[in-house]
């Protein structure tokens, strides 16, 4: 298996594992695995030669098994009593040469190195709960005390977290070699009943000399390639996430949940770097699917990874509609990953996806997969930094499902958010070269790209621009008004342009809190800073503050485009404190007496939503809202005037016309003509 999981937050917490590992009760003997599932690690690592002790050996039947093939050299212990006489009496005739013997584990009689290996099935789990640890602690030391150099001890354990902790870190101590492989149950064997977690073998090398570097593997399966980790915490990591998959794949393979969107991400083995992100999508109950429509995947392109309808939950539940499936799969392709062809992507997907069908559909079953066109989409990855507000970014261009490139601006620490994004179209260079065919397959390389200043790609600035037409702006009696604009938040740089290059006598002052924002602004996006474009770096907060101490420095509009960095409040734009009354009264006094203050919101707990919009009413008396379709996102537009509420809606209507005529003026580069529908910006306006 070349692609490892990697599982949704819900898995990583303790307590959800505290609560896991409470159910076992009496039954945890079970989970173990008999000699068949075991049997192709324990011959990969035990010899049939070997003086081997089996630890803490019970009742299992895994002694006998191993007997019955060849193994002859089995020295059983236990501490009870009981167990040993039985098991004694069980094999006396049928195999007289086992034997086994009532010894404590961590105190035992044998001669130091006088095994090659040692088995424990179980027992390190079952001690490590006993004397917070130390009893675990005193059987390994002994463990390690019988083997001699090259000696193995084999430990088979459900590897709870607090367990191969301390048996990792003791090994490691001790200068020995650790590889855990991971048994995952086989496809197709799930049952309602069946226990979740795979079990784990874990497998301790003793060396004549101490490692001086640690030697920690993982591995899938018996006979799985190893995945090197550096450090202890890497290798629990991984046993959580192997862990987690079981227990999604058994919620999976069990049953079906139309309601909830579970995901997780798989990894290329050899990096370790995200490679594809699943996301589970059943279909309702009642609804009719055909019996032959049982599972589908369906491969998002290259770029639209984060459109509504792949990255929203009512989007994905569209999609699933549409398709018509029982179950769909979505897999997205991730940044920084090559990927060949689609028939490529589907070998490398097919055997790991079958884990994820639905309860009840035949292990034989053909599985389609789905895609938009045909392909795989396309993304090219211009240039990569890092900032030291907002961490390492990267700017590339995608075509998108229109056909049309664009270059978008992308945090790493938030890869489902856009940050900024801008149409792309062929420079004036570019035309001039003749004889050039055109395909898809062949696309523009990015030096012959400029960036579409005429083009809004976000619907949100779009409505934005159009609430200038409230300010009459395009009217008869304000040609030749200049237009104030103060904008707070700068992304790609895409709106400040456009009013800078689509309004005449606009005049816009940004501000910017991160100058590695404003560099890739200029660099990639097409910001060109001059007389009418300014930039101020700096805290918008503070910038507002000042020019309102200040004094004398009155602007028309004034805009809140700025996201929240903060993902534990349920309001990613703008930040908390822009909304404050005491902020919004600073607004208002920095504004003309026909200005307006323009927000970008985007807020999904509505008790807070409701807060905000509060707070800015008590401040500006008229407000209009304009929900985005398809998104979070809602424009507030905020005059400083009290407008008459019959009428400001009915006299909207002619002042878009007015600024619509004014923006599709003639201009000398017909591309550059700005594509922005004021009336349908405005038309869904609604008085707050």
């Amino acid at each position: 298996m070349s692609l490892l999981p990697r599982t949704a937050e819900e898995f990583s917490s303790a307590e959800y594992w505290e609560r896991f590992f409470k159910k076992r009760g009496e039954r945890a003997f079970e989970w173990y695995g008999d000699y068949n599932k075991l049997c192709g690690v324990l011959h990969k690592y035990i010899k049939v030669q070997d003086k081997v002790l089996v630890v803490g050996c019970g009742n299992s039947e895994l002694s006998e098994q191993l007997y019955d093939v060849g193994y002859k050299h089995l020295t059983n212990i236990d501490i009870s009593e009981t167990v040993v006489a039985h098991m004694n009496q069980r094999n006396a005739e049928r195999r007289p040469d086992l034997t086994f013997h009532q010894v404590d584990a961590t105190q035992t009689p044998y001669e130091d190195a006088s095994f090659q290996a040692a088995l424990d099935k179980g027992t390190l789990d079952a001690m490590a709960s006993e004397e917070e640890g130390a009893l675990a602690r005193r059987m390994i030391t002994e463990v390690g005390r019988v083997l001699k150099v090259g000696g193995r001890y084999v430990c088979v354990t459900l590897a709870q977290e607090a367990v191969i902790k301390l048996a990792v870190e003791h090994f490691v101590h001790m200068g020995w070699a650790v590889r855990l492989h991971c048994l995952q149950e086989e496809r197709g064997k799930e049952e309602e009943d069946t226990f979740a977690l795979p079990v784990f073998v874990l497998v301790c090398t003793k060396f004549r000399q101490p490692m001086p570097t640690p030697i920690l593997e993982m591995c899938v399966g018996d006979d799985g390639a190893p995945v090197r980790h550096t450090q202890v915490c890497e290798l629990l990591s991984a046993v959580r996430e192997y862990q987690a998959y079981s227990v999604l794949r058994k919620r999976l393979r069990t049953s079906t949940d139309p309601g909830s969107s579970l995901s997780l991400t798989l990894c290329n083995a050899k990096t370790g770097l995200p490679r594809y992100t699943l996301t589970v999508q059943d279909c309702p109950p009642g609804a009719k699917v055909p019996r032959s429509n049982q599972f589908a995947i369906f491969i998002v392109p290259r770029g639209s990874e984060t459109a509504w309808l792949y990255s929203s939950t009512e989007g994905r539940r569209q999609l699933a509609a549409s398709a018509n499936f029982r179950r769909l799969l979505i897999a997205s392709m991730h940044r920084n990953q090559e990927y060949t062809d689609m028939q490529a992507v589907q070998s490398e997907l097919s055997p790991v996806v079958m884990d994820l069908a639905p309860p009840g559909m035949p292990t034989n079953q053909q599985v389609p997969f789905l895609s938009v066109g045909g392909d795989l989409g396309w993304r090219e990855e211009v240039s990569r930094g890092v900032s030291q507000l907002s961490g390492e970014y990267c700017v590339e261009n995608v075509r998108g499902e229109d056909g049309e490139l664009y270059r978008r601006l992308v945090f790493l620490s938030n890869i489902s958010l856009v940050q900024s994004e801008s149409r792309l179209i062929p420079s004036a260079s570019s035309h001039k070269k003749k004889n050039k065919k055109k395909t898809k397959a062949a696309l523009t390389p990015s030096a012959c790209l400029s960036v579409d200043s005429g083009f809004l790609c976000c619907a949100h600035h779009e409505v934005m621009v159009a609430g200038l037409s409230m300010l009459g702006v395009g009217t008869p009696q304000n040609k030749d008004v200049p237009v104030s604009v103060l904008l707070v938040g700068l992304g790609g740089g895409g709106l400040p342009q456009f009013l800078r290059d689509f309004v005449p006598d606009a005049a816009v002052e940004v501000v910017e809190l991160d100058p590695v924002v404003l560099e890739v602004a200029k660099e990639w996006f097409g910001f060109r800073p001059d007389d009418r474009l300014t930039v101020t770096l700096g805290d918008g907060l503070e910038r507002i503050c000042f020019l309102e101490k200040e004094g004398g420095h009155l602007f028309d509009i004034i805009m809140f485009d700025v996201d929240n960095k903060d993902s534990s409040v349920g309001m990613s734009c703008p930040p908390a404190a822009f909304v404050e009354t005491a902020v919004l009264q600073k607004v208002f006094n920095l504004l003309t007496p026909r200005g307006m203050f323009i927000l970008n919101l985007v807020c999904r707990d509505p008790v807070l939503r409701k807060d905000v919009l509060e707070r800015v009413k008590s401040v500006f008396p008229t407000v209009l809202s304009r929900k985005i379709a398809e998104e979070i996102n809602e424009v507030l537009l905020c005059s400083r005037e009290e407008r008459n509420a019959a009428h400001i809606l009915p006299s909207l209507s002619q002042a878009a016309k007015n600024f619509q005529s004014m923006l599709s003026c003639d201009r000398t580069e017909p591309k550059r003509r700005p594509l922005i529908d004021i009336a349908e910006m405005i038309k869904d306006l609604k008085l707050e």
